[in-house]
This record gives C-alpha cells, structure tokens and sequence, in this order.
C-alpha cells in the first residue's frame, strides 16, 4: 500500500468508519484518537520521541507482527489500566514469543527469514486498543517534514519506524472489532486468538480479519443443539453488555428460530455497570417464568459468578440449568463458592489441547532470562506474592522481597490458559501464509526479496485463506471464506454427585454436529433425568393443544369430549355416525350393535307370559273342539269363537317375532301380525256385539229378526273388517318393503361409551303405532256397542262378558301409551317400548281369553250337567222375554226410588 497524505487519508479513514456503520453517535468516543492520528501525521518531532514504546514489546526481525494482549484488566473510571492478568494476559502473550522462537528455529519454515513483533497492551478496552494500534500503522502514513528544522539548520532525522505486515490479536471480540476497522483502512491482515462474535464473519465489514476460534455463530448452534437434546423448548437468554454477550445471545435466538421447536421465555441483559441488586431483580425475572428452567448465558466471568450468587441467595440451588458458553468453559473461578449452585451445568469450549511444549518453555522462565518481556517483572510480583527492590522505591513491611530464584509451577500454582493452542495457532498461521507467498514471489530467494518489501497486505490476506496444516494440538487449522475456523468444540459439565473429585467432566463434543453422551449426564443431586425446561408438557392422548397466541412452545390442553377423537395434535373431529371414539380418543371404533336378546330380562316375562297365554288359549281350542257339539260351545258361536281364539292366539304370537333378531322375514312376519292378531280379536267382538244390538233394538220395534244375523254373516262381516287390515299391510309391503336398518341415533348418549347402535325392523315409532290404529279403532267401536248392549240380560247373551272385557282392554292400552312414549329419551328405550308392548297386548288378550271363555271351559269341564240342551224358543219369545226383564230391572229401580209405576201388559 503506497503512504498517502495527512489530509487526504484523514478524510479517507472517516469515510470508512461512516461506512462501517459508526454513526455520529460513535464519534463520541473518538476525537481523541483522530487528533492523536492528526498530530502523529504533522508531528514528526512527535514521532521521534516515540522511538521506545514504554508499553510495547519489540522483538527485532526481518518481518514484524503485531501482537494485541490484554496483559492488564481494565482500569477504574480515569485510569486506563488495571491490575495485571496472568492467564489471559501474560500467558497468552508468552505464547507468541515461544511460537516466534519455534518459527525462527524451524530450518524448513520462513527458512533465513526472522519474524519479529511489536507487542502492545490492550488493557481489556476497546478504545484504548485502538489508540495502541495506531502504533502499527505509522510506517503507512506519509509524513511532511519539509517545514521541520533543527537549530543548526538542518533537517530532523527521523526514525522509520517498523512496517507491521499482520497482526496477532485481539482477545476480546469488541476491541477485535474496534481494531480491525482501522487495520481494515490500511490492509492490514489480523489473526485472532480468541474474539468469537458472530459479527466479525461479516466479509465485507471486516474482511481483513480473520480467527482460529470458531465464531459464537457455531456455538451458539452447539448450544440450541445441546438444548434440543436436553428435550427443552422453552429457555431463558443472559447475556452481559456488550459485543460478544449481546451477539452470542443474538445468533442463538436467530438459530433456535430458524431450527424452530424452540422458544425464548426472556432475554435479559446484565449491564456494563451492574447496579446493587441488580442480579437479585435478573433471578426474580427469570422467575416470572419459572418453567424456563434452562438458561442460556453468554457472559463474562465476574457476572456469571453473581448470577450464581444471586440464585442461591433467593434459595434457587438446583431450579435452574445452566448452559454456558466459552467464556464460562472449564473455569473453576466463575463457580468458585457456588459449586452447589452450578452443579448439572453444561459448559462448551473450542476443542483445544495443553501443549506440553509451552508447558517446558513457560516454567522455565525467570527474571534473568525473560527480559524481553517488559510485563513479566509484575507477574513475577503478583505470581509469588513477593516484592521486587527498585532503586528509590522502598519495600512494603507487609510484603516479602522477590529473591528470583522462585520457579513457576513449584513455587506458584501454575495451569495452561486455555487460548495458548490458539494464540500459537494464529502466529502459525501468520507464518506459513508467509513462508508460502516467499514461495511464490522468492522463488529461491535467500531472504525477504525485493517483491515483499514491503508485504502487500490484500495478497498476504489471500495467502492467510488458504492456509492448512496441522497446528500444535494436531488439528487442522484453516479458514473458511469469512475468515472463520471450522467449529470443534468439546461440550463439559460441572458435576458433584456420584464422583470422587468434583468437577467438569467431558461429556461429549460438537463438529458440524453433536454428539452428546447422555448416559454420563447428572444434574443436581445427582439424578439423571435432565430438569424439564418446557412452556408446556405434552398433552395426554385424546387431547389437542390450543396455541398461546405469539408463543409458539406454549399451549393449553383441550380433551376432545363427547364423540370426537383427536385427528392431529391441533384438532378434533367427530366420529362417523356409525362410530365413537376409542377410550384415548385417538382414533374411532365401530358402535357396538345390540338386540333385544332372548335371554334379557326384558324378554324372559314377555315370553314367559306368551308361552302361558299360548298353552291356555291351545287349552280353550282343544276343548271347543272336542265339545264342539254340546249346548256352550254351540250357544257362544263356534265359527266366530274360533275366529276370535285365532287372533288371541297371533297376539301372544307376536312376542316371539317382537324378540326375535330383526331380518326381512322376522320384519315382514311383525308387520303382518303386529295388527292382525288384534284385529281379529276385536273384529270377531265387534260383530258379536253389534249383532246382538242389532237383534234388541230390532226387538223392540218389531218382531221380524235384522238381517245378517245368521253366522255365515257374521263370518263375512268379521272377514270384511279383518281385510281392511290385511290390504293396509300388503300396501305398505309394496310402497316399503320390510328390511332391517341398525339405529345409531336412538342410543347416542353424551357419554359415547354408552353408545349402541340398535339393529331393528324399519318400523318407526308412528308406523307402530300407526299399525295398531285399526284394530284401536275397531276396540273402542266394540267398546260402545258394549256400553250400548249393557242393559240386556246375561243370560241370552255375551254382552256383559265382551263389555268388560273392552273397558278392561281400554284401560290397559291406556296405560301403554304414556309407558310407550314417556320413554323415548331413555337410554333403555328399546327394551322398555318392546317389553311395554308385547306385555300389553299379552295382556289383552289374556283378558279377552279369560273373560270370555275360562268360565265356559270351566262348566264344560267342572260342571257338565249344565251343559245340556234348553227348550228352544223362537225369536219373537226370545225378545218377549229380554223386553220383560228389561221392564222389571227397570220397575226394581223405580221402587228403590220410592215410586210405583204399573204398566199394562202388552205381550198378551
């Protein structure tokens, strides 16, 4: 890159920044560092007095790498920097020194050519980084010295400074970014060891940067794939201030809902500056949802300690499980006091490995031999807890003098920082996109030729991007197209319970996917059943979920009742009419179909009464027959006596077809007989009644006999009434002929495990109904000819007997009729109806039978001298005589009354 002018690259570099998406508001924390760049650019004399960096490293070499270390914490409001890190400071730091000797001793890499570096202190803060790094752009930026003389005259000499061709560094993911956008400016390539916020994969924000980690993108996509393990939909988001909290929690949430099944209860925010309680009011408002049990944090350190303070302070020791990213790793200092609190909880870290060699370089070193490392005194302090003599400066009472003969590791507790693979990784790197652009523009060239004087950083960037080899933990190292490491990641958890030595146990590992050994996880109290961290638990079978409006993992559970069965997770259908539900209700049964079975109760009386009614009526038959000849049988009317004894017989008959399983013949037989049996009942009575009627009336207004009195009438008459009945069914036989149907409708209670489908004839209710109508009618007109006959004697006729044989008959049908239809909306409703009707019409008939023909069989049986031949009289005697007992009933009933009326006597 060719030097530009002060003006013209002042106004390029703002230019950049406006670009890069720093807006006015960013500008607030940058005057000072754009007038330092603008007197760097017109202070030549400034320059010169910069020659000895106080707080840098310089190592001499034929090429210079920038190296950016947090060598001390951040410093109190006012002070930029704080106390001194060891581990994320000097042991990092260390590593580039001993990668820089193992490359400048490797006869096969960068062979004749030195690596140097300037080494500069971040202090963990961003603006302060940047204002280091200006440092590494000074050989860019043409100076004009052409004002400047000295007091002789003369112009300055000025010393050049050293042209930084990459930079190693930095650590932290927000000084990275404040870094690499001047590093950017001026083409100069940057390797990081340890910045990991998915922001810095932006190629065309950043595209002279470059990492060994993989980015928080892949973690967090080892996290969501840790979480859907774990069975959880429902997580709560920590994450503290600032680049890397902010984009890892970010890149989680895009990740959990791209993958989808996977929800954020809350994403809650821990501040830069944490007021007092503040951690108490982040646990009360992961409470809010308190069936978030899992909770994802990105944050540093000090605030994963506190929130593990805070969680056992509010009495919360093994509610939450904790899910912790790189920065949380397998540190013991975050968890340190609050291991009960900590314990179940699942850490990931970049897949790395302790090199054994920095391990004997590292301990190695002393005060004697580590010179070069300007920090190393305050470590070497602040290691063993002794005190260096400095001339002028007098020794703390409460401090012991540092002997220097102290040793790390047996002196001092001592362990490999975790980045130290990655840091030598990232100076690896660096090294062989170098020894292989030498290659390509140096062929055979002993030393840096005169084609990488200077390094052109856009061609080193490419070199850098197709790197690949084997770095010091054996693994491959290579970027992708944004710069990125591939993702390798080894997946901890802390555990107490069932082990001798408590700690992080690896449980397994993540690359492109997880695997994750679920049989070596235990959570607090050592159960093995990972906590439940769901909005809501699976509903029960039969149920559907009704979604939480915006809250996709949230739902309420609805049984699917009455007849409907559980289609899919969200909807219920109803059965087929002809089917209910399975007792899960997940799917549908066909309807149970019953019949009135022989063997129910409900048939047993019925049929125990017909089987009776049928042996008394054969009984009343055989002995008609065999007296058919005597006076009785002759006196009753034997040719409508055995007309009505036939249609007594149908109608016990009919219990047997009612009962019987329903089929086209069974149908067509209940049809048929169902009103024919009564119907010829009641059309034999009808004509006897009305016969005699007709003979009484007759008789009082002449002596000449009515006609149709004789029995071949009286057959035909009955014949004719019984025909209207028979025609009626023959008709309905053609218009509907008999079938059976099963009735779903008729036993459908709300409870469907109580549903029946009924197998029956197609015989409604109405057609029942509609069937007995006739032979109703014909009883009610044999009713009023009974009532009409009443006042003549029974000793001429049946009148009285067939009379209360109707009224009887009619009280018992009115009885049926609200039995009948009272239960129609009874779950019993066939057995009931069918029972109620076939007992009744038994009944009738029974009535019939008893009434009208027991006491005959009786005199015929018991009383056979009554049964003889009577002198015969004509009917103008028989009418004589009727008339007269009707006078002197009614005379009997005049002198009750207290009055005497004498009639003179007509039948002389």
């Amino acid at each position: 890159m060719t030097p530009q002018s002060p003006k013209s690259l002042l106004h390029h570099y703002c230019g950049i920044l406006w670009v890069f998406g720093w807006s006015d508001s960013h500008f607030t924390t940058w005057p000072h560092v754009l007038w330092m760049l603008w007197m760097w650019m017109l202070s030549p004399g400034l320059w010169a007095h910069q020659g000895t960096q106080p707080h840098s490293i310089k190592i001499e070499g034929d090429i210079t790498l920038g190296g950016l270390f947090p060598v001390h914490s951040r410093g109190p409001a006012g002070v930029p920097c704080g106390e001194i890190k060891k581990e994320k400071g000097i042991h990092r730091m260390e590593a580039m020194l001993y990668a820089l000797d193992q490359i400048n001793s490797d006869p096969y890499l960068l062979p004749n050519i030195t690596l140097g570096a300037r080494i500069l202190d971040t202090c963990s803060r961003d603006t302060y980084a940047l204002e280091q790094s200006l440092t590494f752009v000074q050989a860019l930026i043409q100076k004009d010295t052409s004002d400047i003389r000295c007091s002789n005259g003369e112009p300055p000499i000025i010393r050049k400074p050293e042209r930084v061709v990459g930079v190693i560094g930095a650590s932290a993911s927000s000084v990275s970014i404040m870094v690499a956008n001047v590093l950017r400016l001026f083409e100069i390539p940057q390797i990081s060891y340890a910045s990991t916020a998915p922001e810095l994969s932006d190629n065309n924000r950043y595209d002279f940067f470059s990492r060994v980690v993989p980015p928080d993108s892949y973690q967090a996509q080892t996290m969501v794939d840790i979480v859907k393990a774990l069975g959880w939909n429902y997580v709560s988001t920590l994450a503290s201030e600032g680049n890397y909290g902010e984009s890892g929690v970010d890149a989680f949430i895009q990740i959990s809902r791209e993958a989808g099944g996977l929800c954020i209860a809350q994403s809650l925010k821990i501040p830069r500056e944490p007021k007092p309680g503040e951690f108490d009011k982040i646990i009360k408002r992961l409470m809010e949802t308190s069936n978030a049990r899992g909770v994802i944090i990105f944050a540093n350190e000090d605030d994963i300690k506190r929130v593990l303070e805070a969680a056992k302070k509010a009495n919360l020791t093994g509610h939450f499980l904790f899910v912790g990213s790189d920065s949380w790793g397998a540190k013991n200092s975050p968890i340190l006091d609050q291991e009960d609190v900590a314990e179940g909880a699942v850490t990931i870290l970049p897949k790395r490995a302790s090199i054994e060699g920095f391990d004997l370089y590292f301990t190695t070193r002393s005060l004697e031999n580590n010179r070069r490392n300007i920090w190393f005194a305050e470590f070497w302090e602040d290691d063993f807890k002794c005190k260096l003599t400095r001339p002028g400066i007098k020794l703390d009472s409460d401090k012991k003098k540092c002997t220097g003969e102290e040793r790390i590791s047996r002196d001092s507790s001592y362990e490999q920082e975790g980045k130290v693979q990655f840091v030598i990784d990232a100076v690896y790197a660096m090294a062989h996109a170098l020894h292989n652009m030498h290659m390509d523009l140096c062929p055979g060239h002993t030393g840096v030729c005169d084609k990488m004087d200077p390094v052109e950083g856009r061609l080193l960037l490419n070199y850098i991007h197709s790197v690949n080899f084997n770095g010091s933990a054996g693994t491959a190292v290579l970027f992708n197209e944004n710069g990125d490491a591939p993702g390798r990641y080894d997946i901890f958890q802390y555990q107490m319970s069932n082990t001798t030595s408590p700690g992080y146990k690896v449980i397994g590992q993540w690359t492109n996917n997880l695997r994750l050994n679920m049989e070596e996880m235990q959570f607090s109290g050592g159960s093995r059943q990972a906590p439940d961290s769901v909005c809501s638990f699976p509903c029960n079978p039969g149920e559907r979920k009704k979604m939480v409006k915006g809250v996709p993992c949230c739902w309420h559970c609805e049984l699917c009742d009455g007849y409907q069965y559980q289609l899919d997770e969200f909807t219920c259908e109803i059965c087929p009419f002809d089917m209910r539900p399975t007792e899960n209700r997940t799917g549908c049964r066909p309807t149970p179909i019953i019949k009135l079975e022989w063997h129910s109760p409900w048939a047993i009386i019925p049929v125990f009464l017909a089987i009776l009614g049928i042996l008394a009526t054969l009984s009343v038959v055989i002995t008609f027959i065999r007296f058919n000849d005597t006076p009785i049988v002759r006196a009753s009317g034997r040719e409508l006596s055995y007309v009505l004894l036939t249609g007594i017989f149908l109608i016990y008959l009919i219990t047997f077809l009612m009962i019987a399983e329903p089929g086209a013949v069974v149908c067509a037989f209940r049809r048929l007989l169902l009103g024919l049996g009564m119907c010829i009942s009641y059309a034999a009575m009808l004509t006897k009644t009305n016969r005699i009627y007709r003979i009484f009336e007759q008789g009082k207004k002449s002596v000449t006999p009515p006609k149709f009195i004789s029995p071949t009438s009286q057959l035909v008459i009955t014949f004719v009434l019984i025909s209207v009945q028979v025609v009626g069914v023959f008709i309905w036989f053609a218009v509907v002929p008999p079938h059976t149907i099963i009735d779903y409708e008729e036993l459908r209670p709300p409870n469907p495990e109580l549903a029946r489908g009924i197998l029956k004839c197609d015989m409604s209710d109405l057609s029942l109904i509609s069937c007995l109508s006739y032979s109703i009618v014909l009883m009610v007109t044999c009713t009023v000819y009974a009532v009409k006959s009443r006042g003549v004697p029974e000793t001429f006729n049946e009148a009285k007997p067939i009379g209360f044989t109707m009224y009887t008959t009619c009280i018992i049908w009115l009885a049926f009729v609200p039995i009948f239809f009272g239960t129609a909306q009874s779950t019993e409703k066939m057995y009931i109806q069918t029972t109620t009707l076939t007992v009744s019409m038994s009944l009738s008939a029974s009535v019939s039978l008893g009434m009208l023909y027991m006491p005959k069989v009786y005199v015929i049986i018991f009383h056979p001298e009554q049964n003889v031949q009577k002198r015969k009289r004509s009917f103008k005697a028989v009418v004589q005589a009727a008339t007269m007992s009707t006078r002197l009933s009614t005379k009997s009933n005049d002198k009750q009354n207290g009055e005497t009326k004498i009639e003179p006597d007509r039948t002389q």
